[in-house]
């Protein structure tokens, strides 16, 4: 019977030790789990702080992209306005021709497939020169898009087709390589100097 008694007490020991086994288990589980909580939590603190910076900085950008949009649209508005009135109330004498009408057109003309836009055109009886404004020539591909006018023009204004067509491009500044580009292709080139204009037809074409 002794044996017996001894025998339990030995169980019931060694039971209360897994139950303290156990008991910590749980314990280290329980804080396992509250720092796993604890971690998430900082987790998505930090997740919801960076969407929040990167929310501004996105509205911080789109704001500057329309500042410069607008600062853009200014400075080409301002430069068309300048070539314009530098050409309808003064200059008109180029090319050896005479242009009685200065037209501006801010449409885009679409006809027979074409899709174009002709900023400034000068017009006779005999002729027409379409001149492209550009703020800052300083495209590489400006010339090339300036060509494409004479073959556009020609399809979108049947009415001019027995006309002879020049080209220029028309610019507040211009890149040496672009300038040199279109005197190469035969596109007269108008600089603002000072408070007036210039302009130069070196190897001039008809189109």
């Amino acid at each position: 019977m002794e044996k017996s008694v001894h025998s339990f007490e030995t169980v019931w020991a060694t039971l209360d030790k897994v139950g303290e086994r156990l008991d910590r288990i749980g314990e280290k589980m329980e804080k396992s789990s509250a720092e796993a909580d604890k971690r998430r939590a900082e987790a998505d603190k930090e997740n919801k702080a960076l969407r929040e910076f990167l929310e501004q900085v996105g509205k911080r950008v789109d704001g500057v992209s329309k500042q410069i949009g607008g600062m853009a649209n200014s400075n080409g508005d301002y430069a068309e306005e300048f070539f314009y009135s530098a050409l309808y109330h003064g200059q008109r004498n180029m090319f050896g021709e005479v242009f009685d009408e200065v037209v501006k057109r801010n449409t885009v003309t679409i006809n027979k497939g074409f899709e174009d836009e002709y900023d400034i055109l000068l017009v006779n009886g005999r002729a027409i020169c379409v001149v492209e404004v550009k703020y800052k020539a300083d495209s590489g591909d400006l010339p090339q898009r300036v060509l494409r006018k004479a073959q556009t023009f020609r399809v979108n204004f049947p009415q001019h087709k027995d006309k002879k067509v020049y080209l220029a491009l028309a610019g507040m500044s211009f890149h040496p390589l672009t300038e040199k580009a279109c005197t190469e292709n035969g596109i007269a080139i108008m600089k603002q100097v000072g408070n007036a204009m210039v302009v130069t037809d070196e190897n001039l074409k008809t189109f």
